[in-house]
């Protein structure tokens, strides 16, 4: 039987000492558990120039399906903790979700601290198919990084969806993991396996970049839906909330808040987290139906005129 994998912000920690200490990019291995043709590995160049091998989980599809949805993962960033979801995704859609630039599989073995540099560098995940639409996923610190990325226009993005956004404050979880996290790192640098010792930087140091999280918003023109869970202890509903409200877009940020949902949201059923990205996605327009209702009100416009016709003047002799 396949390990479990560990869930929750401490076993996550857990895991990735875990993994270091064996020399494992994984946990888990997911080609353990899921067969290639349902979930497989893959590797890329990074864009912007950087010459790392990045690495990504994906759905394998024998012709292209009309939608393609990118996820960029929060920190540590573990595409692992995705395979149920992917294994779960309809025939209709593919999915990738990637290790960011430091973490997993992913190089460099260096901080990678600025947020335009992550975005840069995960660029290639954007490209499509032909005719296929894109939908983009940012979780967690990924959130800021997948804005930059959307605000870069890519051929056929038709929504962004920022998932237990984090944007610079964190709860207590957060607060107590990050404060024990930069002691490590000040007292025993050596003991900290790289991947935890990075996303202490990432979240510790993300405030002070947030002002080109709001540009890149500013100029967003596809529709940005904002999830989040109300029991999120680690990134405050309350601070996405904020962002909403305080941030000028082009339109309206759509807000979703999930009753009794933590920041891990595809630590859930994966039908849950996998629901809630397909509601963000643009629903088909009932060109039959509009059609006939915009017929209707144009027709009640239309001015009256009697049927009754005039009869014909009487022949004079």
């Amino acid at each position: 039987m396949a390990r479990r994998r560990p869930k929750g912000v401490l076993e996550l920690g857990w895991a990735v000492i875990e993994s270091a200490a064996t020399g494992r990019a994984e946990h888990v291995p997911t080609d353990q558990i899921y067969p290639e043709d349902v979930v497989r590995r893959i590797a890329f160049q990074a864009g912007g120039g950087h010459g790392w091998r990045i690495s990504a989980l994906s759905t394998p599809r024998a012709k292209a399906p009309p939608w393609k949805i990118v996820v960029i993962t929060g920190a540590p960033s573990w595409a692992e903790y995705w395979a149920p979801a992917l294994a779960a995704l309809p025939q209709d859609r593919e999915m990738i979700v990637v290790d960011r630039p430091g973490f997993a599989g992913s190089e460099p073995v260096e901080y990678v601290g600025d947020i335009r540099v992550q975005a840069q560098a995960l660029m290639p995940l954007l490209e499509t198919a032909p005719n296929q639409k894109l939908l983009l996923v940012g979780q967690s610190y990924g959130a800021a990084i997948a804005a930059l990325m959307a605000a870069n226009r890519p051929a056929r993005l038709q929504g962004l969806v920022l998932l237990s956004g984090f944007f610079g404050e964190t709860g207590p979880t957060g607060r107590w993991l990050v404060g024990l996290g930069s002691k490590l790192l000040k007292w025993a640098p050596r003991l900290v396996p790289r991947d935890l010792k990075n996303a202490v930087r990432e979240v510790r140091d993300q405030h002070t970049q947030l002002d080109h999280l709001h540009e890149a918003l500013a100029r967003l023109r596809v529709p940005v839906h904002v999830v989040h869970g109300d029991a999120d202890d680690f990134a405050p509903i309350e601070t996405a909330e904020q962002l909403v409200a305080e941030t000028r877009t082009r339109r309206p940020m759509a807000f979703r808040k999930v009753e009794g949902a933590n920041h891990f949201f595809n630590d859930g059923p994966a039908e849950m987290v996998l629901e809630l990205i397909e509601d963000c996605l643009p629903k088909p327009v009932d060109w039959k139906g509009l059609g006939a209702a915009t017929w209707a009100v144009v027709k009640a416009r239309l001015p009256r005129f009697s049927r009754a016709r005039a009869k014909p003047a009487a022949a004079t002799v």
